[in-house]
């Protein structure tokens, strides 16, 4: 199987060699995905606009990879404030409105977040 890395311009991982996801075979796994703009490379200090620009930039990390969130079979968050569990739910259900086909989901309180990321998540999709 050929393995291939999935990028999206302004996404990066702070100049590292990570890309924003790989795909192997029908698998799409991504990396950390955080609320930051790609245009701008700013990051609201607002936990709802970070998760609102994060379901954004995950939908892009998914397209690019030839998915959609139809894909999706498991998201898992990391936040620094479990409150912000209502921002999520509230770009969760727009993403997801079916409450019958929804993907597993799992949400960590994690304070070891890069710097000013309030909210992150990674998705497995499959093909």
């Amino acid at each position: 199987m050929n393995r291939t890395s999935i990028n999206v311009d302004g996404l990066g991982h702070g100049g590292q060699p990570i890309p924003n996801a790989c795909r192997l075979g029908n698998i799409l796994v991504t990396g950390g995905i955080a609320g930051i703009d790609p245009a701008t490379q700013e990051l609201s200090t607002d936990g709802t606009l970070q998760c609102a620009q994060l379901f954004r930039n995950l939908a892009a990390v998914l397209a690019a990879g030839g998915a959609s969130a139809a894909n999706v079979a498991k998201l898992t968050f990391f936040v620094r404030d479990r409150n912000l569990r209502d921002a999520i739910n509230a770009q969760w259900i727009a993403m997801f409105p079916d409450e019958h086909a929804r993907p597993a989901r799992h949400t960590l309180v994690y304070e070891h977040l890069p710097t000013g990321v309030l909210v992150q998540c990674e998705a497995l999709a499959l093909l």
